[in-house]
């Protein structure tokens, strides 16, 4: 789905027009339609209780990443983003929805600004600029900056441009608490792109001054692969996907409180130091034969451990089934044992899917429980799981829900499912914007956990 590069010059413009449209949701979805469940699966302990479907400038987009902040969820889209009150999570409300097209729309919010990536070329930084080829110079691609102080109207206040646009981006707080630090993450450069030439080997670090956001910049672009990065491989299996070469990262997940973060880079699984947020160190790198595309990672409440997502088959392709088998598409758990990752086994559903449904390893989130290692995981159109790795060698699944693939077949499925202040909340790429229930002895704790603000990216340190 990727569209094109941006200029190298890592340049920030501020002060352009408003965006091409804002909605506010006073009037918008007064009623919540009962969530369409015909057909689905599920276990008993999951309880669908809202679905709001894709609605206005973003009714034909692609509902990509969450974030959280108070009673407020915001959603990434590629043609812009929307946010939601959830102040009673059944029965969301729309509060505004904004038009500024750019693939992925990855999306982050914090100290009131809003951060978003686009990873497609435009014409320009502005939400009215329009697709355009990456070989011309001019082109634009990287990190949107908004004002969301009043979440009804929000206000685009600078853009950082980036050397190879932004696919995902990962905030990192700074120790004087008068700054973020945005960690980019893009990949596959190309020698026709003037403004994103290969080798894609680092990773762009922008430091947003919170009360002058206008004057964000890349302040450091250190490199993480000195010897190119893991070069690619043929796919273990006959006819399969090839393992990715690393250009580039595709996410990173950090831990702020421990100082490490765990990068996703195509190719390779890299644990990183970022205890000085400009210079991060890489600790340990491995390679896995069973992954194609190092995707994302989670950390568990400690920081003992890691689980990284294969998405074989780049989010697309049919992987849920006997012929890919249980380890490939999958996640997998490492321990983190002298700051060096341990594998110690793989995780992925069991409930096969059509030849039709595309369903892979993607976003999901912790759920905050101590003493245990528990998650919701997305997995496109096999739904979402919500799965138990405290004994990391041996990950069991302990709930799950599930639609019947779409008619006629197509590009679906949940893109992020996120726990948050008790409720599991999802991202159904072409339909809708989900919320469900979960209630279960082992996962009942985390309900007693109350957060302020979550960018899955950034984990918080539970208490």
């Amino acid at each position: 789905m990727r569209m094109g590069r941006p200029r190298t010059l890592a340049s920030l413009t501020f002060g352009l027009s408003l965006f091409a449209v804002l909605v506010a949701g006073s009037t918008a979805n007064a009623e919540v339609p009962a969530p369409p469940d015909t057909g689905a699966t599920k276990s008993d302990n999951i309880t669908h209780l809202a679905s709001v479907p894709l609605s206005g400038p973003l009714a034909d987009g692609v509902h990509t990443d969450i974030a959280f902040v108070g009673n407020l969820a915001y959603v990434g889209n590629y043609a812009g983003f929307v946010i939601y009150d959830i102040g009673n999570p059944a029965r969301p409300r729309l509060v505004s929805q904004v038009s500024c097209p750019g693939s992925q729309n990855d999306i982050s919010v914090s100290d009131g600004l809003l951060f978003l990536s686009t990873d497609s070329s435009r014409s320009d930084n502005s939400c009215q600029s329009v697709a355009q080829s990456a070989t011309i110079k001019e082109s634009w691609e990287g990190i949107k900056i908004f004002d969301v102080k009043d979440p009804a109207n929000p206000r685009f206040v600078a853009a950082v441009e980036t050397s190879c646009g932004s696919h995902t981006h990962t905030l990192v707080p700074d120790r004087s608490k008068r700054a973020i630090y945005v960690y980019n993450s893009s990949y596959n450069p190309n020698a026709t792109f003037p403004d994103c030439q290969p080798p894609n080997d680092k990773v762009d670090i922008v430091k947003v001054p919170i009360k002058h956001p206008e004057q964000a910049a890349v302040v450091a672009s250190p490199v993480l692969f000195p010897d190119g990065g893991f070069p690619g491989a043929p796919s273990p299996v006959p006819g399969g996907p090839n393992r990715s070469a690393t250009s580039g990262c595709h996410d990173i997940t950090a831990f702020p409180s421990k100082g490490i973060a765990a990068a996703a880079c195509m190719g390779d699984g890299v644990l990183l130091d970022i205890s000085k947020p400009e210079r991060p160190k890489v600790l340990d790198r491995i390679q896995d034969p069973n992954f194609a595309f190092w995707h994302g990672a989670t950390f568990n409440a400690d920081g003992s451990k890691v689980v990284f997502m294969d998405e074989l088959g780049g989010g697309g392709g049919a992987m849920c089934n006997a012929e890919v088998g249980p380890n490939r598409g999958a996640t997998a758990i490492f321990d983190i044992n002298r700051k060096k990752l341990e594998f110690r086994s793989y995780y992925k559903i069991d409930r096969h899917q059509a030849a039709g449904e595309n369903c892979v390893a993607h976003n999901g989130s912790l759920i905050p429980v101590k003493g245990r290692d528990l998650m919701v995981q997305a997995w496109y159109q096999g739904g979402f799981s919500v799965w138990d790795f405290t004994d990391s060698a041996h990950p069991k699944e302990i709930g799950y829900f599930d639609r019947p693939p779409n008619e006629p077949a197509s590009f679906g499925g949940y893109w992020s499912a996120y726990y948050y202040n008790g409720h599991i909340y999802g991202t159904e790429t072409v339909k809708a914007f989900d919320v469900f229930r979960i209630d279960d002895r082992r996962t009942d704790p985390a309900k007693r956990v109350r957060l302020k603000e979550l960018n899955v990216q950034t984990q918080p340190a539970f208490r």
